[in-house]
């Protein structure tokens, strides 16, 4: 497309986003009304439309294409502090009636929740940001799979190892949301998220290995380039084969950037309001311990340009905001929402459905020098099963990764079990690498863990 035409399509879809954008105002505004004249003390309104591409490929032949659109609308009311919602996908002012009549009915005969309510009108946002967002993809079918094809070939290529593929996949994402309430707040925005995947099979006289790679971002020409992601994923499958069991030990455990997230994932877990409130966290009252090394920094920033967790408010209205969680090790913030800060006896910290950018501040050592200073260990690059529990704490995972000896990776290994208790492991963090992988809402480089126990043979 010559950039004519492409300038001309971007401010075509821009203007077609911003028709529909005020579109879903004037529905949320209609629900709002018919609430408040149907008796409510309070009302909130969420309003959303997406429309997306999705397709596969596998062994060169395309598998599935989806053009999906998708729209629907949340209503929750207030009668005093009785609550009642309700939704729909029908978006006509005769549905949209109704769906507020039946949430004003549910609530009129909810049971009083004495911390139900809309956030205080003070913590909504106000200036919002410009997050650029929204970045469309001017993708037809045929390039999506021109673009799936480059992947899947790159990675078949690579090697005469790689004899099967679980195929490439692209996913193109726009959508437009809108959130209001009866303290006045009435704002939307639209958003883009666009990524290609791909994952191969490789065989060997020790067995067979899959592995994968993708990319994701806002903006289609932040993606790394299908060539590369198929490579990648062929080149990690390889690098699987003749993998190893091991004895059980204890050592040391390097866990990669792309699953070390996952640490942090239990983290955001443990000082969540809801589990706060019902007492089934290992980190209740833990505010103000020091659960980390000091050196440990862990923040939000949720106004970066283009983050994939990017947000100028949560899912309530408050205004997001840069802050600390956890500074010199120190436990310094939960993740609430209002209902959850109330529960507690405190304010809102602007997580209503969830964190965002979560950032683990990297250290000044690479992966390679994390291995070489690890010497004797494990490094852990896939996790499998759901073996954590929040409530105590205790961890155990199924694993595969690699066999450290001397500072040098050894063999691949696979079928055994890392353990430990997560207060345990957040204390004896020993480095964070500077390898930081950003295609997520949480950001962090591969983290080393001092000594954990390994359940092999």
């Amino acid at each position: 497309m010559s950039d004519s035409k492409s300038s001309e399509a971007e401010t075509n879809t821009n203007s077609g986003q911003r028709a529909k954008l005020e579109s879903l105002e004037a529905l949320t505004r209609f629900c709002l009304d018919q609430a408040m004249k149907q008796g409510a003390s309070a009302a909130e309104v969420g309003c959303s439309a997406d429309q997306g591409l999705s397709l596969t490929v596998r062994l060169g032949e395309v598998e599935t294409i989806e053009h999906h659109r998708s729209q629907g609308l949340g209503v929750t009311v207030y009668y005093g502090q009785r609550k009642g919602s309700a939704s729909t996908t029908d978006l006509s002012e005769r549905a949209l009636a109704e769906t507020v009549s039946a949430a004003c009915r549910i609530a009129r005969h909810g049971a009083e929740d004495p911390c139900a309510g809309l956030p205080e009108a003070e913590l909504l946002a106000k200036d919002i940001p410009e997050l650029d967002l929204y970045h469309p993809w001017a993708l037809d079918a045929e390039q999506g799979i021109e673009l799936a094809l480059a992947c899947e070939n790159a990675a078949r290529s690579y090697s005469e190892a790689i004899t099967n593929s679980e195929g490439a996949s692209l996913n193109a994402f726009e959508g437009v949301r809108v959130l209001g309430n009866s303290l006045g707040f009435l704002h939307g925005y639209a958003s883009s998220r666009h990524s290609l995947s791909c994952s191969v099979i490789g065989e060997s006289e020790g067995g067979m290995q899959r592995d994968d790679w993708w990319t994701v971002a806002r903006d289609p020409a932040e993606l790394e380039a299908a060539e590369a992601v198929g490579r990648k994923a062929a080149e990690r499958t390889v690098r699987r084969l003749g993998a190893q069991g091991l004895s059980t030990r204890q050592c040391p455990v390097l866990f990669a950037a792309d699953v070390a997230s996952s640490l942090l994932g239990h983290l955001v877990a443990a000082i969540r309001g809801g589990n706060l409130y019902r007492k089934s966290s290992f980190l209740l009252d833990a505010l103000g311990q020091r659960i980390f090394p000091a050196f440990v920094h862990i923040h939000e920033l949720p106004h970066l340009p283009r983050g994939l967790g990017s947000a100028p408010y949560d899912a309530e209205g408050v205004a997001t905001r840069a802050r600390d969680l956890v500074r010199n090790g120190v436990l310094e913030s939960y993740v609430l929402s209002t209902y959850s800060a109330r529960k507690l006896g405190m304010q809102t910290t602007g997580n209503a459905g969830g964190v965002h950018n979560l950032i683990l501040d990297p250290g000044n050592e690479d992966f390679d020098t994390l291995v070489r200073r690890m010497g004797t260990g494990l490094i852990v690059t896939e996790l499998l099963g759901q073996g954590v529990n929040i409530v105590t704490g205790d961890y155990s995972r199924g694993a595969a990764g690699y066999w450290v000896e001397n500072g040098e990776i050894r063999f691949p290994v696979e079928e055994f079990t890392i353990a430990g208790n997560l207060r345990d492991m957040f204390g004896h963090i020993a480095a964070v690498g500077n390898d930081v992988d950003l295609r997520g809402n949480i950001r962090t480089g591969s983290i080393l863990i001092e000594s954990m126990t390994v359940a092999g043979n």
